[in-house]
């Protein structure tokens, strides 16, 4: 039977520093799985956007994590943001940004008659947003 899977705020047995790494590899990965998902030879830039939320929702969580504010489970860019922008206000152009994402944790996951298609454009611009959250979390956190 699979063991349950580790408390959302990232409360595992590794140190702290070590947690955030692990919450910092997991954002990058959802990154590089986005830009190669966009730019595949048939693209899918449905799931490319997909990856781009989860990217910053796990950089946001890495800051959260890094500076012990604990967080529940969730996929709300603004509710995790709203935080961070609390502990450095200079994220709040960042964050704002990055909310723009939240619905893609399901928008396009799910069976719906009119959910539509993000374009390529979309996908890049997502990109883009997820790549500038990521970037801010790590230079405020540092090497971790």
């Amino acid at each position: 039977m699979p063991s349950e899977p580790p408390a959302p705020s990232g409360l595992t047995k590794l140190s702290k520093k070590a947690a955030t790494r692990e919450w910092l590899v997991n954002a990058e990965h959802d990154l590089r799985a986005a830009e190669l998902l966009a730019a595949a030879t048939s693209p899918l830039p449905d799931v490319a956007v997909y990856h781009c939320q989860q990217a910053a929702e796990k950089a946001l969580k890495a800051f959260l994590f890094h500076r012990d504010i604990p967080f529940r489970k969730t996929h709300d860019l603004a509710e995790l943001g709203d935080e961070r922008v609390r502990l450095d206000a200079s994220l709040a152009e960042v964050v704002d940004r990055a909310v723009d994402l939240t619905p893609f944790a399901w928008q396009f996951r799910y069976p719906a008659a009119d959910r539509g298609e993000p374009s390529a454009e979309d996908a890049q611009e997502a990109i883009e947003t997820a790549q500038a959250t990521y970037d801010a979390v790590r230079t405020r956190i540092g090497a971790a």
